[in-house]
Formats: structure tokens, sequence, C-alpha cells
């Protein structure tokens, strides 16, 4: 399974962090490892003190594809839910400044957290996701304000990289990005039902 993610799909949050847009998607990749266990707590790792949270609404693939055209696109997907992309901010900032690769500071073990999956609708719609931090909203987003739409990412994605069965793809994050700290409860909600509950340690 592979752990595909794209940054910057929405103004906001680049703009929150300084960064340029895009004019075409920010691709990453989080090795299996970085998936957090069903039920297991987030722990946040020794060597970072500054770990943001970034909730995403995620799909999964039900195909191999290959150079897929964007209006086949669609139809490679089978089920959706909601992610936390969990950044290291202190570490992804040393390392960009640096001009370096920023894996560590994204694909950590546990920086992957999946909710329950749903069916994802037979057609294309708009999507809502939201994430509050002990019980407060802290993240609103919705898939209508994508710079870059699904189907456009799979057909980005798939030129580089063959889409298998059980992969699953980030879509971005918006903005209200912030850090975590133990004993927070965090919870996710896509289209107003709660998906996601994660306890911070």
């Amino acid at each position: 399974m592979k752990i595909i993610c794209i940054g910057r799909n929405y103004r906001a949050h680049a703009e929150e962090l300084g960064n340029a847009v895009p004019e075409e998607p920010v691709v990453f990749c989080k090795p299996d490892s970085a998936l957090l266990p069903p039920r297991n707590p987030f722990v946040i790792p020794p060597w970072t003190s500054d770990v943001h949270h970034e909730i995403e609404w995620v799909v999964r693939i039900s195909k191999v594809g290959k150079y897929i055209e964007p209006r086949f696109a669609y139809s490679y997907l089978d089920a959706m839910t909601v992610g936390l992309d969990f950044t290291a901010r202190d570490l992804q900032t040393q390392l960009k400044n640096k001009g370096l690769p920023w894996e560590r500071a994204k694909g950590f073990d546990g920086s992957a957290v999946l909710g329950s999956w749903v069916p994802i609708p037979s057609e294309p719609a708009d999507h809502v996701i939201r994430l509050e931090k002990n019980g407060v909203a802290v993240q609103q987003g919705s898939t209508a304000d994508f710079l870059h739409s699904v189907e456009n990412l799979i057909a980005f994605v798939s030129q580089h990289f063959t889409l298998k069965k059980g992969d699953v793809l980030f879509t971005g994050t918006p903005a209200g990005v912030g850090p975590v700290a133990p004993g927070d409860r965090l919870e996710g909600f896509l289209n107003g039902e709660s998906r996601l509950r994660l306890n911070v340690r």
C-alpha cells in the first residue's frame, strides 16, 4: 500500500505557511510504516517540539491504473474518509531551509492516521472536512476549494506512480494547521459525521 500525499492544495494553507501557490500538484509519499494502527494514540516523537495537525480528505484506490485520464479518474475510487497528516514542522523548516528533502518530517512512524471508511458517492460531489481539538474547531475546508480536483490529482500522480488497489491519497489540508500537545483529543469529521478520534501523548 502506498500513502500518497498532496501538499498546498488549498490556497489559504499555502499562504499561511508563506509558501507559493503551486501551478501543479505538490506530491510526496509516506512509507506504510507511517500508518498509525487503529485505536492507538499518537505519540509525539522525542526529536521534535512542534508537531502540527493537518486534517485531509482521503480517498482509496480501487484498481490498478497508470496514465489515467481525468475523465476516467473518479472510477478508480471506492471509498473516502478523513485523515491526519502529522508534520514535524520544526524539522521540516530546518530541512527546507537547507534545500533538503523533508520526508523525515512527514513520514515518521505514526504520522498518517486514517478515519473509518465510507463508500464514495457514485458521482463526484463536494465534501466538507473539519478537525476539532479538545472540542474546538481548528480546521475546516471543502473539496470545492481545491486548487487541483481529485480527478486531476489522480491523473497527475498516475503519470509518475502506478496506482494499485488499496493505495490511499491524502488530498491536502485547509488552513488552520497548528501544534498538538500531550493530552490533546482530536476528532475529524466528514460531511458532519465523526470519522476519526485520536488521543495525543
